[in-house]
């Protein structure tokens, strides 16, 4: 009888950390429109003269993301997001299309279903992709119908 490593169960979590450009247009797609909480902040006491929050841990149910904002001198000149796809699995990927989608919020095309899951698929206000994922036993490549 083997016992599994102490790295497989020291590990609890995986938690995105996406560098923005925009810490409000960011603030307002995932707490105003996803329903994000914020957990925990950081706002720089030293050359932050306009006291905002630079570091944030955002929470959705038990999956959270970290954003912090580039300083203007440190961002990168490399569109952000490219080849980035976050999937959070959830209970019912479609009644949270409906939420999102009444708190205005659009996806990149119709919810679909791919590898027997239905996929809302997002993009975030700086490009990265996010996609609440659900089990379903409808037909592969089949599209919401609204």
């Amino acid at each position: 009888m083997s016992t599994a490593p102490i790295s497989s169960v020291n590990v609890k979590q995986a938690v995105p950390f996406f560098g923005i450009t925009n810490m409000e247009a960011s603030l307002r797609f995932y707490v105003e429109g996803l329903g994000f909480v914020m957990k925990n902040s950081w706002i720089p006491e030293r050359n932050n003269p306009d006291g905002r929050i630079r570091w944030c841990w955002l929470q959705l149910g038990d999956a959270a993301i970290m954003l912090q904002e580039f300083l203007p001198s440190h961002r990168p000149n490399q569109t952000l997001g490219t080849g980035i796809s976050v999937c959070f699995t959830c209970e019912d990927a479609l009644a949270l299309y409906r939420e999102f989608k009444s708190r205005g919020i659009e996806t990149r095309q119709r919810p679909f279903v791919g590898n027997r899951l239905w996929v809302v698929p997002l993009s975030d206000p700086d490009g990265y992709r996010i996609d609440f994922q659900s089990p379903t036993d409808a037909p592969e490549e089949s599209e919401l119908e609204e």
